[in-house]
């Protein structure tokens, strides 16, 4: 497996939501640990040098604990001139969504929107891979 380097980055918007699956899979790929992953892209929707694991957040979300998570998110952002994140939730086990993970997108889902964040798309490391996570998995879960 090649990995695209930063300047091969710069070159390859990602444009599509399998452009973005396909970056994912390969920079993160299956998972290990329990984490939140943040990839941040410009306003061309180029992938910008900074990857960002959050490990230690509970298994339920709580309004106070996502609001912190999105104000900081929302701060790096204006830092480093991001236009709109991707998250990526590592967890291993089976690709579906469990009522936590589910919980967690629809946290953040509402709380990006609420604070103005573009959240361009949520993904799910799991134990055989990446796989997308659409608003109709997590709004009625």
């Amino acid at each position: 497996m090649t990995t695209t380097t930063i300047d091969e980055a710069r070159q390859a918007p990602l444009i599509t939501d399998e452009d973005i699956r396909r970056r994912v899979a390969e920079l993160i790929g299956r998972a290990n640990i329990r984490q939140l992953w943040l990839l941040f892209l410009d306003s061309e929707n180029v992938q910008l040098p900074m990857l960002i694991p959050i490990d230690g957040l509970p298994a339920e979300p709580t309004e106070e604990q996502t609001a912190r998570v999105v104000t900081n998110i929302a701060e790096l952002m204006g830092d480093i001139e991001a236009s709109s994140i991707v998250t990526v939730w590592e967890r291993y086990g089976a690709p579906k969504l469990t009522a936590q993970d589910a919980a967690w997108a629809r946290s953040l889902h509402q709380t990006c929107r609420a604070q103005g964040i573009t959240l361009r798309a949520m993904l799910l490391s799991h134990r055989t891979g990446v796989s997308w996570i659409a608003a109709a998995d997590f709004e009625l879960a």
